[in-house]
């Protein structure tokens, strides 16, 4: 009874940040879940499946507030996909360390960009809606969506920064479709295609399911509450924390 408290107390705080920053739920869960006794490819597999919880529950509340495009999801999601399945389909043959490594670099290039950014991502200016501009920006979430499935966690972040960058977004509306993106449709297809390679602590995932989805919708609710600031901050503390814990 305590060991499924503790799980779900863990999915609540991991998926609630990640709903309010746009990303980073493994910052804190992946790492608990190995802690906690399990080895990388049960780990990672076991948390994949939790974490589309936390798309259900943060796309709900974006939805419901009208922040999340859907016509644009759904044009978004044609590219990113093909790029998770079959990232998903190589991680187990890439070194794990070296994984880590580079994903700790690329994730502290996010938050140190965005620090000396002061304005990224306050104000909405779409941009690059042209057909040109919306294949290369689909080309650029292909590439994030391999990561997304090769890679252990912290590619949520990278969605969001290429939807402020490329796209114009704010925080917000980039927050909203990166948790439909990443949490929902990315992570689900990343779970599925895992869980069919590797096996899954299934004795843990009521509980971390019940978590994520409650901590996505109460953190999509925060973050639509507190606005771009808030969220740029988030973002900047979770990316920098993260590099350094995959780092060092």
């Amino acid at each position: 009874m305590l060991e499924q408290l503790g799980l779900f107390i863990l999915a609540l705080v991991a998926n609630g940040l990640s709903a309010m920053a746009g990303g980073g739920a493994g910052l804190l869960q992946l790492p608990a879940l190995i802690f906690l006794g399990l080895p990388f490819s049960l780990a990672l597999a076991t948390h994949k499946i939790a974490t589309v919880a936390l798309g259900v529950g943060a796309t709900i509340k974006h939805f419901r507030a009208g922040t999340a495009d859907p016509k644009f999801v759904l044009l978004l999601l044609l590219f990113g996909l093909p790029g998770v399945m079959l990232g998903a389909n190589v991680i187990l043959a890439v070194p794990e360390d070296l994984a880590q490594k580079a994903l700790g670099v690329l994730t502290l290039g996010l938050g140190v960009y965005s620090f000396f950014k002061p304005t990224l991502g306050q104000q909405f200016e779409p941009k690059n809606r042209s057909r040109w501009g919306l294949t290369l920006g689909g080309l650029g979430l292909f590439i994030i969506g391999f990561l997304n499935g090769s890679l252990t966690s912290g590619t949520g972040l990278f969605v969001t920064l290429w939807l402020v960058l490329w796209f114009g977004f704010d925080f917000i509306r980039a927050t909203a479709v990166t948790l439909v993106l990443v949490g929902l449709c990315w992570n689900g297809l990343g779970a599925l295609t895992l869980a069919l390679q590797t096996p899954v602590q299934w004795s843990w995932v009521p509980a971390l399911l019940l978590g994520s989805v409650i901590g996505g919708y109460c953190g999509a609710a925060l973050a639509l509450k507190n606005g771009n600031r808030l969220i740029k901050k988030l973002f900047e503390i979770l990316t920098l924390v993260m590099g350094l814990l995959l780092l060092f």
